[in-house]
């Protein structure tokens, strides 16, 4: 790999900002081995494409994915599309001989996800990521050290939600509430972060949905009159379309080393707007995040003593000692939701540099590990029955 890699990024709305800002930011902050190059920028709406690269800083712009694709500069291809879409571009891609990165969910259906993953292990010489960014929140990254240093011990409980409240009867049939597009609604859309988190920090895979429940409340929406996530409806006499994917789903679950673990994700979780949870409890200590409170990890050790035993809140922007935070700013300074992307590119330039990333970066392989998991659930609630991953191939 050359000390430069030429980004072609498909996607221009909210991903596609969040990766131009990441690849924008990463070599002002990060000492990179290797530099992202913003070469091509891919979008639908072409009035739009222009001062989407103006402002971004991409050096072209096209509305033909397969174009890019036969061009010999473009060495790494960023999928951002909607879920639908992936399968197609990635193995495109890999097939062109080009690095891919694709937003998660890994695809919009277990199928297309296995033949995403069996392209990438033929395609030894092409690296793949999934955009888990959550992982490299400092405090996610630092809690995934100390399961790793058995400071909880053996993990007895996983509590894990992913709320949100947009999705109510206003909101307008946007394309992550149709199936044909999304493949599904909270389910793949934050049930899998959630999944991947605890995956992530734990090192142990579910080997069984022991039960799940997934519901639609709104099943039919106002036509929009864009494509953007919000209220906005047509003004005209509202037409509507039907909504079929769930607004909610909850599942149990049996990890292989005896963990269990709930999971749940909501679109219709009044007064909640991005709460990303986790708690793990162990025999020796306990661990619990939120990402509205993102900076914080809180951390109890059952080994202290009882008068003076109680959660400790630690604040994860010290330099050296918790992930990424030596880049940014002073210790307690803050950073965002934004950095965590930042992060992302900081590791997948130095995978294709040949070097370790600072986290283990999940690859196709590895996202399809999710993605079984998330068609177990899909499953379990289908058959209203546990389903184990044994069968889930």
């Amino acid at each position: 790999m050359s000390q430069v890699c030429n980004i072609a990024l498909l996607g221009q709305k909210f991903m596609g900002r969040a990766h131009s800002n990441a690849y924008l930011k990463a070599g002002r902050f990060f000492n990179l081995p290797c530099a992202p190059v913003m070469h091509t920028i891919v979008g639908r709406d072409l009035i739009a494409l222009a001062p989407f690269a103006d402002r971004w800083g991409w050096h072209r712009y096209t509305t033909s994915w397969k174009e890019v694709l036969k061009d010999t500069a473009t060495e790494l291809v960023d999928i951002c599309t909607p879920n639908a879409m992936h399968a197609e571009q990635a193995l495109a891609a890999l097939a062109a001989g080009k690095h891919v990165a694709c937003e998660k969910p890994l695809a919009s259906t277990l199928k297309d996800a296995r033949a995403m993953k069996n392209a990438a292990a033929r395609s030894r010489k092409c690296k793949t990521f999934v955009w888990y960014n959550y992982r490299r929140c400092p405090a996610v990254a630092l809690a995934y050290q100390l399961v790793q240093e058995g400071r909880l011990g053996r993990v007895y409980h996983i509590r894990a939600a992913y709320l949100q409240s947009w999705g109510g009867p206003e909101t307008p049939l946007l394309w992550r509430f149709q199936k044909k597009y999304a493949g599904s609604g909270a389910h793949g859309d934050l049930n899998s972060h959630i999944i991947d988190m605890a995956r992530f920090i734990t090192g142990q895979e579910i080997v069984e949905v022991s039960g799940a429940i997934s519901e639609t409340f709104i099943t039919e929406r106002a036509l929009p009159d864009t494509g953007t996530r919000g209220p906005a409806v047509s003004r005209r006499k509202k037409r509507t379309g039907k909504s079929d994917v769930d607004d909610c789903t909850l599942f149990l679950a049996r990890f292989g080393g005896g963990t269990v673990a709930s999971f749940e994700a909501s679109r219709l979780a009044t007064g909640h707007q991005v709460s990303n949870t986790i708690e793990i409890n162990g025999e020796h200590g306990a661990l619990r995040f939120d990402l509205e409170d993102m900076n914080i990890l809180w951390y109890y050790d059952n080994r202290e003593e009882a008068r003076t035993a109680g959660w400790r809140r630690i604040l994860c922007t010290s330099a050296g000692n918790h992930p990424y935070a030596g880049a940014w700013w002073p210790d307690g300074h803050l950073i965002g939701y934004e950095h965590t992307f930042v992060h992302v590119v900081v590791d997948m330039m130095a995978v294709l540099a040949g070097q370790e990333p600072t986290l283990p970066l999940p690859d196709f392989a590895n996202a399809y590990e999710t993605q079984r998991v998330l068609e177990a659930a899909t499953l379990a609630a289908k058959h209203r029955a546990a389903v184990r991953l044994s069968e889930v191939k």
